[in-house]
């Protein structure tokens, strides 16, 4: 099974609606990080804007049923130690850093990260020990 999991910080206390904007960024994000911009896509020689490089995973994820899992960490150290450890998997992923500007009094607070879409079983090695948000 391929899935993308987003982790969520529940030390920050945010709003519903809140967490659920920073998860849709972090899983967004994923993508615009490979995004490239090209002259050429699939070879019809017309411009075409934006291309992604995907991998395998991300292919058949798109084209499947979209698996998202919502877990959780306490903490920023958390949260940078589980984005690292996809960082060291070469696993796509994202990390979301908010400007602050609704929440967090003007501070800018990192709340969440991204990992895949990518194999579950890899995933799990990072994010399987996490409790769902």
């Amino acid at each position: 099974m391929i899935k993308q999991v987003i982790v969520m910080r529940k030390d920050l206390k945010m709003r519903k609606g809140k967490m659920i904007a920073q998860g849709c960024h972090a899983s967004m994000k994923v993508f615009f990080d490979i995004m490239e911009e090209t002259e050429i896509c699939e070879n019809d020689g017309e411009y075409q804007g934006y291309c992604f490089k995907t991998t395998p995973e991300m292919y058949e994820w798109i084209n499947g049923i979209f698996t998202k899992i919502c877990v959780s960490v306490n903490s920023e150290q958390e949260l940078l130690d589980v984005y690292k450890q996809a960082q060291e998997l070469s696993l796509p992923c994202s990390l979301i850093e908010d400007s602050g500007l609704t929440e967090f009094n003007g501070v800018k607070t990192l709340t969440c990260c991204a990992i895949g879409p990518a194999k579950a079983e890899v995933i799990d090695k990072i994010t399987g020990n996490l409790k769902l948000l």
